[in-house]
């Protein structure tokens, strides 16, 4: 196990490093756009109602699918990790876009009046009120979908850009268990270590909260 690591340490470290960048630059832009359109359409139940629905229709499309369909719908090389990174957007959306709707709507209508009193405008209660008390929600489901897109794109190498999961297709191609286990283990730490770095984004970014804790 130990030797196999240490004979192809730079080619696994390549295929670790294009993991994470696949799977973070598709969860970011996903959250980007769940944003967005969460406070576009948090105030607006006859809107957020079916936009709801059809995010949650997203997810349930099979991830080989996406990343089939997805060159012919842009015109992208079969081969080309956009393909990814588009693939894997649309499920960290479908996936963050009813948490921001719902943690947006159960800001506390005492907590917008008092902003308002004190003659805070909408545009700026939304990002200096709403979207802080948002965060616990928000960051939970970005937690579900960062690790979620970790583990998907292992998928992308039955097309030939997998990142860890070219560790998979080698060891079934040759019958040989070595990669497979190590492409299972790195894709693991790689899922705490992101999970453990949106934890400490989410403290940092409510230090209310961890007052609150103290008290």
């Amino acid at each position: 196990m130990i030797d196999w690591l240490m004979d192809n340490g730079s080619r696994v470290l390549g295929l670790a490093g294009l993991h994470v960048v696949l799977a973070l630059a598709s969860t970011l832009l996903g959250l980007l756009v769940a944003l967005l359109a969460g406070m576009l359409v948090a105030r607006a139940p006859r809107v957020s109602g079916p936009a709801l629905a059809i995010s949650g229709i997203l997810f349930t499309i099979p991830s080989l699918t996406l990343f089939i369909f997805i060159p012919i719908l842009f015109g992208t090389r079969i081969l080309d990790p956009v393909n990814i990174v588009i693939a894997l957007s649309v499920y960290a959306f479908a996936l963050i876009f009813g948490g921001v709707v719902e943690a947006l709507r159960a800001v506390p209508v005492e907590t917008r009046q008092a902003a308002e009193a004190m003659g805070i405008g909408r545009f700026r209660m939304l990002f200096t009120v709403e979207l802080p008390l948002a965060i616990p929600v928000i960051g939970a489901t970005l937690r579900v979908a960062a690790v979620s897109n970790v583990s998907l794109v292992s998928v992308g190498a039955l097309i030939g850009v997998g990142g860890l999961g070219d560790l998979f297709t080698e060891g079934f191609q040759r019958n040989y268990l070595v990669p497979i286990v190590w492409g299972i283990l790195l894709s693991v730490l790689l899922a705490l270590i992101v999970d453990l770095c949106i934890v400490w984004g989410e403290r940092a970014a409510t230090p209310w909260i961890r007052a609150g804790e103290r008290r």
